[in-house]
């Protein structure tokens, strides 16, 4: 197998809701997938579980994660350098709680990378909440790839 390499500009990217996923790398003998994810201020996801162990290494900005594994929940605001190891089917989510785009590394298993490809759109999204229509495709798309919305 040759040498991969990519740059941050010619690393494919799609769009998944606000966030910019790009696929940086794989492993498919170890079935992992390098991502880099931009997530602009105020953007991030719903309370959620998978399968997939996820590790995300904050770039830049600040992202707050929150383990809805306990009571009370724990929130883990992330900056620069900061690690967070997700284990499979724990419960959690994210958000940009900063004023400028964050930025984070994610290691996932190719499961999920599936997942943002199938959600991804190559167009740049317009700004603001998501509509009802990309909702709707976000539900659709955790269907059937196994993602589980939490109602919390």
């Amino acid at each position: 197998m040759g040498m991969a390499y990519k740059t941050q500009e010619s690393a494919e990217a799609l769009w998944v809701i606000r966030d910019k996923v790009q696929f940086m790398g794989e492993v498919p003998e170890m079935g992992l997938s390098v991502l880099e994810v931009t997530v602009p201020p105020g953007s991030g996801t719903p309370p959620h579980k998978h399968q997939s162990v996820e590790i995300f290494r904050v770039v830049s900005g600040e992202i707050t994660f929150t383990l809805f594994d306990a009571a009370p929940p724990t929130q883990i605001v992330a900056h620069a350098g900061d690690v967070l190891t997700l284990r499979s089917y724990q419960p959690h989510n994210y958000v940009n709680t900063g004023t400028l785009p964050a930025q984070m590394l994610s290691i996932v298993e190719n499961p999920m990378s599936r997942f943002f490809r199938d959600l991804g759109q190559t167009e740049v999204p317009p700004a603001g909440p998501p509509s009802n229509e990309e909702i709707e495709a976000v539900m659709a798309a955790c269907q059937r790839h196994g993602i589980e919305i939490l109602n919390i």
